[in-house]
């Protein structure tokens, strides 16, 4: 049996029959044949950022760790080796006077494993990685290496090219193992960077404006209290002003894990003290400004481990589900430590998209680590999916196929070219066969 493989919130894991770590596209195309050959089936890993078990498998486990770094760049792309994580790239591309023009808040994931799960970030009018992505380099079921291109206009075993780019950036890892991305890059630039407390009340009647003025809005709302921070990032022509070591320490390091930890930890074992620890919290806010590179401001520090569950709405919906959750929270007592947290992006192209063909706002809810609450995550889950919501691939939910096909347009054309692909469902685990069928 080859070693066991952990997700980051050690909720997931498994012990594959082998695991082998291919260094090129041509390595990981010697494995698929030689799993095929062997009866197994086959999955690649990253970093292990998904909460659900969409990497694991009882077969050949593919790990990335070799398959990093620049391979080339041009003018306005640059291609990653799959297994580059998202602040490697961001470090080197940095380095060269590029950036990406959106991403997540977190940078450990592998460049592959955040687009084929959806990886969004927030953001008024660019959308998430997938929708930042040029060109895939995949493996597919038998062993063949190929490069599909969103301006391509051949067809591969039978699939227009331009289809299946548009179903294999957020594809899950089930229509071929991804090798390499290429992305759409710019010029590097800063990003003004405002965090301001503000009550809900107030945020929920001034949605549509908050979204409409800044070009990245992110908010968080304490349970409990009528407190959000909300965070503004938007472009500026600088100068940078960074915040020095001692407050980027104090911030992002101690008061929003240390300390919070210690908070959570506190709440586990007296969930009747969270309203009064997170009441806490709130009033320890303050307004605060920096401008810094732009993936400086994107990403943030997360040390204390959570579940998460998140679910993607029409953008016109947020106010009512907002208030629906807050309303949920009074009526169940449910004691909650963890910040709702809630982004938007445009509308995607991707087939699977959370965004797929809609102005989205996502929803994001977490408990600490050890004091899992399923009914939490359960009741919320009823909200968004009676508001025809979609769960984000990455993220704890109880959804599968029957359900998936009523809130994603295209998902029948995306099963079509599966079928085309991996007949024989090389790239299946049980996971998949749940939310795929």
């Amino acid at each position: 049996m080859g070693e066991t493989f952990r997700n980051w919130a050690r909720n997931q894991s498994a012990t594959p029959a082998e695991v082998r770590a291919p260094s090129s596209a041509e390595e990981v195309s010697r494995a698929v044949r030689d799993a095929a050959a062997a009866g197994r089936r086959v999955r690649m890993t990253g970093t292990g950022h998904s909460f659900t078990p969409v990497a694991l498998t009882d077969g050949l486990l593919l790990r990335p760790d070799a398959l990093t770094g620049i391979r080339e760049a041009g003018d306005g792309w640059v291609t990653a080796e799959a297994g580059t994580t998202v602040g490697a790239l961001n470090r080197e591309l940095h380095r060269r006077g590029l950036a990406l023009a959106n991403m997540g808040d977190i940078d450990a994931q592998t460049v592959a494993g955040a687009i084929q799960t959806g990886t969004h970030g927030t953001g008024r009018d660019v959308g998430g990685m997938a929708d930042q992505v040029l060109a895939l380099e995949m493996v597919l079921a038998d062993g063949e290496i190929v490069t599909v291109r969103g301006d391509g206009e051949g067809k591969i075993h039978g699939v227009a090219e331009r289809d299946l780019f548009d179903a294999a950036r957020v594809s899950l890892g089930a229509l071929g193992v991804v090798t390499a991305v290429t992305f759409r890059v710019e010029p590097a630039f800063l990003l003004r960077s405002v965090r301001e407390p503000m009550p809900l009340t107030a945020i929920l009647g001034s949605l549509d404006t908050l979204v409409a003025g800044n070009e990245h809005l992110d908010f968080f709302w304490l349970p409990h209290t009528d407190t959000c921070l909300t965070k503004r990032n938007n472009r500026s022509p600088g100068p940078p002003r960074p915040p020095s070591a001692l407050k980027y320490w104090l911030d992002n390091h101690f008061m929003e894990n240390t300390l919070f930890g210690a908070l959570c930890g506190v709440g586990g074992r007296y969930p009747g003290a969270i309203p009064r620890l997170n009441a806490l919290s709130a009033a320890t806010l303050s307004a605060s400004a920096h401008t810094d590179a732009s993936h400086r401001i994107f990403t943030s520090v997360r040390e204390v481990r959570f579940l998460e569950m998140e679910y993607a709405i029409s953008r016109e919906h947020l106010g009512q589900a907002l208030r629906e959750v807050r309303d949920l929270l009074e009526l169940r007592d449910w004691k909650i430590s963890f910040p709702v947290e809630v982004r938007v992006t445009p509308a995607s192209d991707a087939w699977l998209s959370t965004a797929y063909g809609r102005d989205s706002a996502y929803i994001a809810c977490h408990v600490y680590r050890p004091t899992p609450n399923p009914a939490y995550f359960e009741g919320v889950e009823e909200i968004m999916t009676r508001l025809g919501g979609r769960p984000h691939w990455g993220k704890l939910h109880t959804r599968d196929a029957a359900y998936l096909a009523t809130v994603y347009p295209r998902f029948d054309d995306f099963l079509a070219v599966r079928e085309a692909l991996d007949p024989g469902r090389a790239f299946a685990n049980d996971h998949l066969d749940t939310v795929l069928g």
